[in-house]
C-alpha cells in the first residue's frame, strides 16, 4: 500500500500522520510544542512524532514525507522561522527530517507553510472543493493563510503568499510579533483574543486555563468582556478578508484552526463586519463557511503537497 508521510508543526503541538492515497489517516501522533525552548529541544520533539510513527506497520510503504509549519518558511532553502516559536530561526527543518535513520532512502521532506498545506486540504478534500478562486485561513496560535488562484494553491517563490496573518489593519494598533504594527494576528488569533478578554477584565473560571476557547465558552454565556475580545477578532479578519478579495476575487472563505471551533461567536460578527468592509459588487456576499477537515487539514494538506504531480491521486489538488 502507498502510504503518505506527514508532519504539521505549530505553536502549539507538533503531529504526525500517515495517510493513504485518499487522505484517510492510518495513523497519528502529537506532542506539545516546547515553544519558548533552544532549537535542540524543538528538534527533539520532532525526532520523537518521527520516532513514534516508525513503529507503526504502515511505515514501510512509506512514498513521501510532507512537512507543514508554521511560517515564515523558505521552501527553497527548507529552513523555518515561525513567528510564534522564537527558538527557530533560519533552522533547516527538512535536513532534519530528511536525515532521521528511519526515513526511507530516496525520500525528499517537501515544507510548505502549514496555511498552505491546510489551503491544499480543503481544496482536496474540504470546503473549498470545487472553488477556483478561494482563501483559506488558519487562525490559532497565529493567523495564516492561503490562496487558490485559477484552480491552483498559489504558494508564492519561498512558499509564503497568502500569509494575511501580517496584514495590517490598524496602523495605531498593538505590535505584532513579527515587529509591525496592528497585523491581523496580533487582533485576531487565540492568543490575542484570550489576551485582550484578560485586559477587559474577564478571568477563566478556577481550574480551567485563560485560552481563547474559555473565552468562547464564557461568550456563549454571555459575558460581554467575553464577546468583546471575539468581536475585535472579527472584525480584523474581516477587514482582512475585504482587502483580498478586493485584490484577487474570491468565491470563498474557508476558516479552521482552533480559534474556528467557537463557531457562531466568532462567524456571526465577522459577517456583520465584513457587509461594512466588503462594499465594491464584486466583494460583496462572499461565502465564508467553516474548515471541514477540523485539525487534522494541516497533515492532509503537507501529504498531498508531497505526493503532488507523482503519486497524486485523481481530484488531489495542482500545487
Amino acid at each position: 500500500m502507498t502510504v503518505y508521510g506527514a508532519l504539521d508543526i505549530g505553536g502549539t503541538k507538533i503531529a504526525g500522520a500517515l495517510l493513504d492515497r485518499d487522505g484517510r489517516l492510518l495513523a497519528r501522533t502529537q506532542h506539545a510544542t516546547p515553544a519558548t525552548r533552544p532549537a535542540a529541544d524543538l528538534a527533539a520533539v520532532v525526532t520523537a512524532v518521527l520516532d513514534e510513527l516508525a513503529t507503526h506497520p504502515d511505515w514501510d510503504g512509506l512514498s513521501c514525507m510532507g512537512i507543514a509549519s508554521a511560517g515564515p518558511v523558505d521552501t527553497v532553502a527548507g529552513t523555518v522561522s515561525p513567528v510564534n516559536i522564537p527558538g527557530w530561526r533560519g533552522f533547516p527543518l527538512v535536513d532534519l527530517v530528511r536525515t532521521h535513520p528511519r526515513l526511507p532512502r530516496g525520500i525528499h521532506p517537501v515544507l510548505v507553510g502549514d496555511a498552505v498545506a491546510m489551503t491544499a486540504a480543503e481544496h482536496w478534500l474540504g470546503a473549498a472543493r470545487g472553488c477556483d478562486n478561494a482563501l483559506c485561513m488558519v487562525v490559532s496560535t497565529g493567523v495564516g493563510g492561503g490562496l487558490i488562484l485559477d484552480g491552483k494553491v498559489h504558494t508564492g517563490r519561498t512558499g509564503n503568499a497568502g500569509h494575511i496573518g501580517h496584514m495590517t489593519v490598524d496602523h495605531e494598533g498593538p505590535r505584532c510579533a513579527c515587529g509591525a504594527p496592528g497585523c491581523v494576528e496580533s487582533l485576531a488569533s487565540g492568543t490575542a483574543i484570550a489576551a485582550h478578554a484578560r485586559a477587559l477584565g474577564w478571568t477563566a473560571e478556577p481550574g480551567m486555563p485563560p485560552t481563547a476557547a474559555a473565552v468562547a465558552a464564557a461568550a456563549r454565556e454571555g459575558d460581554e468582556r467575553a464577546l468583546a475580545a471575539y468581536r475585535r477578532s472579527a472584525r480584523a479578519l474581516a477587514a482582512a478578508i475585504a482587502a483580498t478579495a478586493a485584490l484577487v476575487e474570491l468565491e470563498r472563505v474557508v476558516i479552521g484552526g482552533g480559534v474556528a471551533q467557537a463557531g457562531e461567536i466568532l462567524f456571526s460578527p465577522l459577517q456583520r463586519y465584513l457587509s461594512d468592509y466588503a462594499v465594491l459588487d464584486f466583494t460583496r456576499d462572499i461565502s465564508v463557511v467553516p474548515a471541514g477537515l477540523a485539525l487534522d487539514a494541516g497533515l492532509i494538506g503537507a501529504a498531498a503537497t508531497a505526493s503532488a504531480g507523482t503519486l497524486a491521486p485523481a481530484g488531489m489538488p495542482h500545487v
